[in-house]
């Protein structure tokens, strides 16, 4: 009986030894914080308003404020409740829409001059690789922009489908290649090796120049640099073919208002946006995922400055092009229907696989057809 009133005795102490511990943990505002975010995070994760509320009659602060988050709108949300702001909680997560955190790691393979972008920031060769739209100044010639971007007098005419003979004039837009030569678009059956042939370029060289990860790495639809490349003879040119396509065929990849941003430029594109990232991209028709492209590399020159982007193949043989997504819900192969969400618009400056721009939007060009919205 001794043995056991000593035993109790003991485990008495130590449950007061406890108690005293955890009481002045509860003195010590660290510990309070650290508590306090634990809980409040749970209460995002599980998006649970009405634990929220009953919480609210216990707990002495505005609680019913962040009830109010996950009930407003609720019926619009994609996933629980419409966006509010972009965040980044982390290089692998993305907050959509107050509601769910979303995936936007990229694949797990990288491209050299992927990793240095990610080990030393901007890779300063990136911005020489991309196309650009130049607009004619006062007193420019043809010769005089050939020699200020260092490129030859052949690149800008065969980029802009003009002769030595041509006049251009002050607005006019020339698209201007990063290098001498010239570009090419991918159709069906091309391959790396054919066109080199074709261009008198070298196979090596346009790997490399366009970051492939090796020759099969092309896409119908794609626009490919041939460096030093030379303008085949017309007899043996390819002419891309235009495929008519009616004004209903397309319909607006952001949700209504369909508002635009930036009318056509480079290439055959238009700007959609309301001004937030997180919201969704919808399929201009439907058809095959063709490729799915992303990058943790913040350069303004991502992917020639498209940033993360993906392409659709549709049944017509016409190839759309959605660029500056901040997520990808969909992969190469996916057969997507008209109106299926497919992607979550990017585009923040500084975030990664925003490329070149300059707030959130979606970048939406046509590839084998007219953009039918353009203006």
């Amino acid at each position: 009986m001794g043995k056991f009133f000593e035993r109790f005795l003991e485990l008495r102490k130590k449950f007061k030894d406890a108690k005293r511990t955890f009481t002045g943990s509860l003195r010590d505002p660290s510990f309070c914080l650290g508590a306090i975010s634990v809980f409040l995070f749970g209460l995002v994760c599980l998006g649970s308003a009405p634990l929220l509320a009953l919480l609210s009659k216990q707990v002495d602060f505005p609680i019913t404020a962040i009830s109010q988050v996950f009930d407003e709108r609720q019926e619009e949300c994609v996933f629980v409740d419409p966006a509010k702001k972009f965040c980044l909680e982390s290089p692998e997560l993305l907050l959509v829409e107050n509601c769910s955190l979303r995936a936007v790691s990229p694949p797990t393979s990288f491209s050299p001059q992927v990793l240095g972008a990610l080990v030393g920031g901007i890779n300063p060769d990136e911005s020489q690789k991309a196309i650009i739209e130049y607009t004619v100044e006062s007193g420019d010639t043809l010769w005089s922009i050939s020699a200020n971007f260092k490129i030859s007098l052949d690149t800008i005419l065969w980029a802009n489908d003009l002769n030595k003979n041509s006049i251009i004039k002050k607005g006019q837009k020339l698209i201007i290649l990063p290098v001498s030569g010239t570009v090419h678009h991918i159709k069906a059956g091309d391959t790396i090796s054919e066109i080199a042939q074709t261009y008198k370029g070298k196979t090596n060289e346009i790997v490399d120049f366009n970051s492939l990860s090796d020759e099969g790495d092309i896409y119908i639809g794609d626009i490919i640099i041939i460096p030093n490349g030379v303008m085949p003879a017309p007899s043996v040119r390819y002419v891309s073919q235009q495929i008519p396509v009616a004004n209903t065929y397309f319909i607006c990849p952001i949700s209504s208002p369909c508002k635009i941003t930036q009318g056509l430029h480079w290439y055959n594109a238009i700007d959609f946006s309301h001004g937030k990232c997180g919201e969704p991209i919808y399929a201009a028709a439907g058809g095959q995922v063709l490729k799915v492209k992303l990058t943790n590399s913040t350069s303004r020159w991502a992917f020639g400055g498209a940033g993360n982007h993906l392409t659709i193949l549709h049944p017509n043989g016409v190839v759309t092009m959605y660029g500056h997504i901040a997520a990808s819900l969909v992969k190469p192969g996916d057969q997507v229907s008209q109106g299926q969400i497919i992607a979550l618009m990017g585009g923040q400056p500084g975030t990664p696989g925003a490329g070149n721009s300059t707030g959130c939007h979606v970048h939406f060009g046509v590839r084998g057809s007219s953009n039918p919205f353009a203006r």
